[in-house]
């Protein structure tokens, strides 16, 4: 603590000492606020009734004024030096906001805010006169211009705050956005690169079969056979993805069927490869000489690979584009931030397609059920996507691994109801009415923010909406409503 002698809260002319070393009396230190920027154009009387009921401070560099973890309980009046808040975004400390000679910052009248957003630490030695909490109610009674000054300072505050920290969390979001978008686009495009570096030996070992296929001579019958074989295999849909287990089995079944017919067992391999069944090889077999049947189901299985692999560079292309695609209309980076009718629906659709990669590294399953002809809400798209965003960035974190989360809308009293429930082990009791207070958070250091359910809050109540949270063990179901487009919103636009 710094070496002073503090006034006391009754008043009367004790000296404390000044930054300098020399004295500070009422008189001089009424003098001092009078020229302060922001207290100094409250009444004379009302400036020397704080200074009775306050205390100087010196503080040296380095010091902690205040911390997050510790409930605010004075107002500091900065007089000269240099202050600033500190907040820890992941790992990160940065620098939010700072207060110099002119400035009034920690507790005010009326706020609600309870514990600072970071640590507040002296950068260049500072004179601060500090009133404590309980001082005012009596300040509300004695001094009501000096409080009407100091509300303004906190409403400019909380304005500040609520666009600096709603610009970090999104900077957050979008940080979390490009790392699982990195993650969803690496996948197809080392996919189009494996399938590219493949596709010319394919091709070469399709043009050689080819060629023995047509030195066989086969007769028109026998090609026509042989065509439709092939446009039948490449046709057929995939029912579902085999395991490496399933693969070895119908390697075998295979490689036992050439055995039977007398061909090479190398081609089973290529074979077990295409979409081609038993019935096909059988029926084929039924339809051809035995002299072309093994160079037919040589060129059968090349042809099948090379088509397989353009089909696979092309679903790898389209689901990069769907990704850009989804990015794109989750942002709205082509669309001006104004109320507008808002398909929700789509909005859904786009912030689960950038999440998809999340919950499919914690194996985890989303359902999604929306009601058929769900009406469009008045909103910003960007600004509504930011809030599934969140609560379902939230619900897969709660989720346990191989959980569910599952996001339903629907429409309900003129409303458009979305839910996002997840099967996690529920919010306690005893801190669930604090889960959407500013930089509340249950995750680890490093692992939330406290912000993504109070700017949550912020938007749906800026869309004239309402949220709501329902947990027990085993379910925590987040409900957002939202007013019907052109329905009577009763309100503020959005």
């Amino acid at each position: 603590m710094p070496n002073l002698e503090h006034q006391t809260a009754g008043g009367g002319p004790v000296a404390a000492l000044a930054a300098d070393g020399g004295p500070t009396t009422d008189t001089d230190m009424i003098e001092r606020l009078s020229r302060h920027t922001t207290v100094g154009a409250a009444p004379r009387e009302e400036l020397a009734w704080l200074v009775t009921h306050g205390h100087m401070e010196h503080r040296a560099v380095g010091e902690t004024v205040s911390t997050h973890a510790t409930p605010l309980t004075a107002m500091y009046i900065v007089l000269s030096g240099r202050i600033s808040i500190h907040l820890i975004r992941g790992a990160v400390r940065h620098k939010a906001a700072e207060w110099r000679a002119g400035d009034v910052t920690g507790l005010l009248p009326y706020s609600r805010l309870v514990a600072p957003p970071g640590d507040t630490l002296v950068e260049e030695a500072a004179d601060l006169f500090v009133v404590p909490r309980e001082q005012f109610p009596a300040m509300a009674r004695e001094c009501p211009e000096l409080v009407a000054i100091l509300v303004h300072v906190m409403l400019d505050r909380a304005r500040f705050f609520t666009s600096t920290l709603l610009h970090d969390e999104k900077l957050r979001s979008l940080g979390k956005l490009a790392a699982g978008l990195a993650h969803e686009l690496n996948n197809p495009a080392s996919a189009i690169t494996r399938f590219a570096k493949t596709l010319p030996a394919a091709l070469a070992l399709a043009t050689s079969a080819a060629q023995q296929l047509g030195a066989a001579g086969l007769t028109p019958e026998e090609m026509s056979a042989v065509s439709r074989t092939a446009t039948e295999c490449f046709t057929t849909p995939l029912r579902k993805v085999r395991s490496p287990l399933e693969e070895a089995e119908r390697e075998d079944t295979i490689t036992d069927w050439l055995e039977n017919h007398r061909i090479d067992r190398r081609a089973a391999d290529s074979i077990a490869q295409s979409p081609a069944t038993l019935n096909d090889l059988q029926r084929l077999a039924g339809e051809l000489r035995p002299a072309v049947l093994e160079h037919a189901l040589r060129w059968l299985a090349a042809d099948c690979s090379v088509r397989g692999l353009a089909a696979e560079i092309e679903q790898a292309g389209t689901r990069i584009s769907d990704l850009v695609t989804a990015v794109r209309g989750f942002a709205q980076v082509d669309v001006a931030a104004v109320p507008q009718p808002v398909d929700i629906s789509e909005g859904l659709a786009q912030t689960l397609a950038v999440l998809r990669g999340k919950a499919r590294g914690r194996s985890i399953g989303i359902d999604v059920s929306v009601e058929a002809g769900l009406p469009r809400v008045r909103g910003v798209a960007a600004e509504l996507n930011q809030v599934w965003a969140n609560l379902i960035d939230n619900a897969l974190d709660a989720a346990p691994v191989s959980g569910s989360v599952v996001v339903e809308a629907g429409v309900r009293r003129g409303s458009v109801v979305v839910r996002v429930i997840d099967n996690g082990p529920g919010i306690p009791d005893d801190i669930r009415s604090r889960i959407f207070d500013p930089f509340f958070t249950t995750k680890d250091v490093g692992q939330g923010t406290g912000l993504g359910l109070d700017i949550v809050r912020r938007l749906v109540e800026r869309h004239d909406g309402d949220i709501e949270v329902r947990s027990e063990p085993g379910r925590t179901e987040f409900s957002v409503s939202l007013p019907v487009a052109g329905a009577d919103q009763g309100g503020r636009a959005a």
